[in-house]
């Protein structure tokens, strides 16, 4: 068994990424996600980790790094957050499309401006439609747990796909929180070593990122879109694993409170949603009939697990931690994600947005009771008067 303690969500995914046993790392610093690098750093320096140690001139540069070092053969890691995430948008899309499972952690940050070094899901979600799984821990234990996971799921040769692992900056990301960190012998059996079925070798010379024919476009792209849509069947048998193996079990794409008899639930991914489930607890026990579903899986989306799990409820409020200006129904992306994935269903399941939490703000226990009481307006009425709000403005 392992050894369980009480360490920051940076510290945690470091320790993913040393049972990992990866080969290059690529660092540039930038705050929440700095932690994860220096501790790295230092396991690197100690003789913890065998593992090349590259610092970049930028997170351009990160991800060039790690990009042919994949290719080599190599497993690897970097990350980031804020700007520095979107700074590296150019080499996102070529890494999933070389199917190249490179693993990226982001602790969250608000974009500029305003400039603050709060959390948010803003720069991550600015990525999600690069071709890379992406999901979101809500806890240390979680943010290590998911990076063994992501490596596992990505490196499968049905699958072959780079990996975001979010964690909120600083909610997660620095918070202490226990963590059994588990014992080599036992990531080994569940984390196989990276072959990836093309390697850069001098010895059988091929081209990577060639321009091509417009029509040579079309066949690509489907074949992306194809792994894409296969990662849930390698989800679903990589969380069943892990759970034989480390004892730990997670629902590879919704993690459900309080939701058997709910009537009325809220729907979100990350931290605050530890904060919704504290909140529904008490509810409960004053007799409210309310329950949290937090979604583990961004991407790919889990249209179909939505449709048969979350259906059944009169109203479902969406959190979402993102400022997405213009956006349908002037909510955030998971709004328009759940909406979408429940249209069949019409009027029979009312959604309403909050968008709360910008900037790093703390969403409190009253802002949540508070959406859990406009969710039981509308449930009573079956009225939706405002399709979103922000919190705490207009609620």
């Amino acid at each position: 068994m392992g050894k369980v303690r009480n360490i920051s969500g940076c510290v945690a995914v470091a320790h993913g990424v040393r049972l990992a046993d990866v080969d290059v790392i690529c660092s540039y610093p930038i705050r929440p996600y700095t932690g994860i690098m220096s501790e790295l750093a230092r396991m690197v320096a100690d003789g913890e980790l065998d593992a090349e140690f590259v610092h970049g001139e930028g997170e351009h540069a990160q991800l060039s790094v790690v990009y042919g070092a994949s290719a080599a053969g190599a497993r690897v890691f970097t990350g980031s957050s804020g700007v520095g995430v979107t700074y590296a948008m150019e080499v996102y899309s070529p890494i999933s499309g070389e199917r190249l499972p490179v693993q990226m952690a982001i602790a969250d940050r608000t974009l500029d401006p305003p400039g603050d070094f709060g959390e948010e899901h803003t720069d991550a979600e600015c990525c999600r439609d690069q071709g890379w799984i992406q999901g979101w821990a809500s806890t240390p234990q979680e943010a290590l747990d998911n990076t063994l996971i992501y490596y596992r799921v990505g490196e499968d040769q049905r699958v072959l796909l780079p990996q975001y692992a979010c964690l909120d900056g600083y909610f997660v990301s620095h918070i202490l929180g226990p963590v059994d960190i588990p014992d080599e012998a036992q990531v080994k059996e569940f984390l196989p070593p990276y072959k990836n079925h093309h390697v850069l070798d001098p010895r059988k010379p091929q081209i990577i990122g060639p321009q091509i024919e417009p029509a040579m476009g079309p066949p690509l792209q489907y074949q992306r879109y194809q792994a894409v849509k296969g990662v849930h069947k390698v989800l679903e048998e990589a969380c069943d694993e892990f759970a034989r193996i480390f004892g730990r079990r997670y629902d590879p794409y919704l993690d459900e409170y309080l939701t058997d008899d709910a009537e009325v639930i809220i729907f979100g991914q990350g931290a605050h949603m530890e904060t919704a489930k504290a909140v529904a607890r008490r509810l409960r026990n004053l007799g409210e009939k309310v329950g949290v579903a937090r979604l583990r899986t961004f991407r790919p989306f889990p249209t179909e697990q939505i449709k048969e799990r979350l259906s059944k409820f009169k109203a479902i409020g969406v959190l979402d931690v993102s400022a997405n200006f213009g956006i349908s129904c002037s909510g955030g992306v998971l709004l328009s994600e759940l909406r979408a994935a429940l249209y069949d269903y019409g009027d029979k399941v009312k959604t309403v947005g909050f968008v709360a939490g910008l900037g790093g703000e703390v969403v409190t226990h009253d802002e949540f009771y508070r959406m859990f009481q406009k969710l039981k307006e509308i449930a009573k009425t079956g009225k939706v008067e405002q399709t979103s709000y922000w919190i705490p403005f207009e609620l």
